[in-house]
């Protein structure tokens, strides 16, 4: 209720919406006309960014082996500091809507095969120099190289040509999409000098803040950048820093110290807590995000359709909600589309749990002895007690779950996407066709599931060229059944973003695209005396 009125009061302060409304909603809500009053005044103080100071963040999601070459960004931490001091083409904006950042506008030819975007003028990378239409070029030329490894090359494989025509770059697609600007928002894609050929993980873009401090696993830190081009809207403390604090009971007890501003991966189970702080705030937003236990489709015994299915079956998805999230999220179907999106097939039949239909698979595909399934700490909030808890539900299934608990530092290096078994999360994308190419078509180096069906893969192809929304609509709902019923991801739950943050920090906007505002948690709000 608060985040909802705390987002409509700086709605009213910026005219967006009327006293009126909010009053009105307020009462609604069950607020009296004088605490409605009161919250509102406290949200136009809170409006007026204030300059100086360090901010300083406490965060699940990083590891000594983090880079600051955004091809490399896979957990929380790295993806953070990258949106403080990165900038991309464009960005997806809280309400979904594409935003203008190193390019001032674009346009497509009517077929959606060629895209020009005009590059802004006056923009300063970190180190002086100016940002050309052919550093924009060089970035995404790096990030289509095969041999890149970035997160962002299976969405960089639609790209056949690119041209620097004076300020402008034009795109050429190898087939209409319609959602380039989209996938072009991808957090990989930050825009270095040269493209970062010559030194990618420099850490120089030509975002709000400047890089001082790089120590993977530890701490991260960064300057006010002086030639920022867009100071009036973000970069507003002199500085920012986020520590590494993998341990939930250690970030809470920083933040209630005041050790930190905000805090990431609140677990559910202590929001109550967290709650009766004084002078703290949870934060949770509904958006794209879920968590998962993924199969590798390639690996013995999960190679098995009838194995997989059994294991769908075999997850209570309401029990999960339930007391994995405690109500902070909704249930999942096996498929990573929910209702934030604009295409989302709403008619599929939701996968109830049953047991004696996943005990009829299971003795089906002939497999018998325990399944290992590997999750750590930093997996999701409460991914270790999620295992348990889908060990208790599998085995009325009469199936065996081994857990085996890995430690966080190294994590994502060396089980996701490397062992069969494990859990994971994904922070879902703004379009369906960016999420499918990036982790579910055959070609995507982040397939985590090693779901590899050319029928699949065409689909995806012909629906993003498809400009009839109705017959678009229809092509991503047979892709969902596809993944659903013969991919290796179990999706039991959607979570929400919980994060703890300090009643000394101003400007926060709620944000449901990635964890801490989109990343932009320490660039666009501010630090309040």
């Amino acid at each position: 209720m608060t985040n909802e009125l705390e987002h409509l009061g700086r709605q009213v302060v910026r005219g967006g919406v009327s006293r009126r409304h909010f009053m009105g909603r307020a009462a609604a809500l069950g607020l009296t006309a004088s605490s409605a009053g009161t919250l509102l005044a406290s949200v136009a103080r809170a409006a007026d960014p204030v300059t100086g100071g360090l901010i300083k963040a406490g965060m699940v999601g990083g590891e000594s082996t983090n880079s600051l070459d955004p091809a490399t960004f896979l957990s929380q931490v790295p993806f953070v500091f990258g949106q403080t001091w990165g900038e991309k083409i464009v960005e997806v904006g809280p309400t979904g809507a594409l935003e203008p950042r190193i390019a001032e506008e674009w346009g497509a030819s009517s077929d959606a095969k060629t895209w020009t975007f005009k590059i802004r003028d006056g923009v300063e990378f970190h180190n002086g120099k100016t940002v050309t239409a052919q550093d924009v070029f060089d970035t995404l030329d790096r990030h289509s190289n095969e041999k890149s490894e970035s997160g962002a090359l299976g969405i960089m494989r639609g790209i056949d040509t690119m041209q620097v025509n004076g300020k402008e770059l034009v795109i050429s697609l190898k087939e209409a999409n319609a959602d380039l600007p989209y996938l072009l928002a991808d957090y990989h894609l930050i825009i270095q000098p040269g493209g970062g050929k010559d030194a990618p993980d420099a850490g120089i873009s030509a975002g709000a803040y400047k890089v001082t401090v790089n120590e993977p696993g530890v701490r991260h830190g960064a300057e006010k950048f002086a030639n920022f081009w867009d100071a009036g809207n973000r970069g507003f403390a002199d500085q920012v820093e986020i520590t590494v604090i993998n341990d939930a009971t250690a970030r809470t007890a920083a933040l209630q110290s005041g050790q930190v501003h905000m805090i990431n991966n609140v677990e559910p189970k202590i929001v109550d807590l967290i709650k009766r702080v004084p002078g703290v705030t949870v934060k949770n937003t509904a958006g794209r995000g879920h968590y998962v236990f993924i199969m590798h489709c390639d690996t013995a015994p999960f190679d098995n359709n009838d194995l997989r299915m059994a294991l769908k079956l075999a997850i209570n998805r309401e029990d999960m909600v339930d007391k994995i999230l405690r109500g902070y999220g909704t249930v999942g179907n096996d498929f990573p589309i929910n209702s934030a999106y604009p295409l989302f097939p709403a008619d599929i039949e939701q996968r109830a749990y049953d047991p004696e239909e996943a005990a009829h698979y299971y003795k089906k595909s002939g497999h018998s002895g325990p399944i290992v399934l590997q999750t750590s700490d930093v997996a999701f909030p409460g991914a270790v007690d999620a295992a348990q808890l889908f060990q208790q539900h599998a085995s009325a299934a009469g199936i065996t779950i081994d857990v085996k608990r890995e430690p966080g530092d190294g994590y994502w290096s060396e089980v996701w996407n490397k062992q069969p078994f494990c859990a994971s999360y994904w922070g879902g994308r703004p379009v369906q066709d960016q999420m499918y190419s990036t982790a579910y078509i055959s070609s995507a180096d982040w397939n985590d599931t090693r779901f590899k069906r050319p029928e699949f893969d065409a689909l995806i192809t012909k629906a993003k060229a498809e400009l009839d929304e109705a017959k678009r609509k229809s092509m991503y709902h047979d892709a969902a059944l596809m993944v659903r019923n013969e991919g290796g991801l179990i999706l039991p739950m959607f979570n929400d973003w919980i994060e703890a943050v300090s009643d000394r920090i101003g400007g926060w906007e709620e944000d449901g695209a990635q964890t801490m505002m989109n990343g932009y948690a320490l660039s666009k709000t501010w630090l309040m005396g």
